[in-house]
Parts: C-alpha cells; structure tokens; sequence
C-alpha cells in the first residue's frame, strides 16, 4: 500500500520560511518523479515544484527563486524548502508521486503566511 505522508506545515510570517517533509512508502520510487503542488481555497490545484529521482527539477513561475525541492533517494522523503514567504502562498499542500500510468497523492499539509 503506497502512502505519501507530509509534515512541515503550519503558521508563518510573511517573509518567514517552512521546510515541508514527504515520506513516501510502499513501493520502489525510483522511477517516481516526485513533486509538490498547492491548492488555495476557490482555485485549482496547482503545480508547486517536481524532482526527477537523478535531481532534475521544475518549479512554478510564482516561487521560482524563493522554493528549492529535493530528495532524498535512499530515504525516500522529498523537501520543499519554502522562503521569503508570501500571503499568496497560503494554501494545502500535496505531495505528489507520478509513475508511468499511474500517480498517489498525499493528505495534504497546510500552510498559512499570515501577520
């Protein structure tokens, strides 16, 4: 049974950090890409950051510069690092695992940038 399990969420000033964990169990994800998205309350769920498990990433055009993913292979957890903080980052986020034909999706963490 694949269960991906976030951790890391919570309450943050604006300009503050977080760092989101994701451990993922129940199979080999090696040939996983693995990524973070987010959904905010009345909007679709959208793309946060990706990681190929050889290290190649994507990011979305708004945290770009201010988010890094990584992950850890032998461990199987994947980061999100998550600085200068903004309202607009306020949201649930999902890790994701995506295989070739078919994807998991974690609970959900939430993160709110608030004063």
């Amino acid at each position: 049974q694949v269960q991906l399990v976030e951790s890391g969420g919570g309450l943050v000033q604006p300009g503050g950090s977080l760092r989101l964990s994701c451990v993922a169990s129940g199979r080999t994800f090696s040939s996983a890409v693995m990524g973070w998205y987010r959904q905010a309350p009345g909007k679709e769920r959208e793309l946060v950051a990706t990681i190929t498990y050889g290290g190649t990433t994507t990011y979305g055009d708004s945290v770009k510069g201010r988010f890094t993913i990584s992950r850890d292979n032998a461990k199987n957890i994947v980061y999100l690092q998550m600085n200068s903080l903004k309202p607009e980052d306020t949201a649930v986020y999902y890790c994701n695992a995506a295989f070739s034909y078919t994807a998991y999706w974690g609970q959900g963490t939430q993160v709110t940038v608030s004063s």
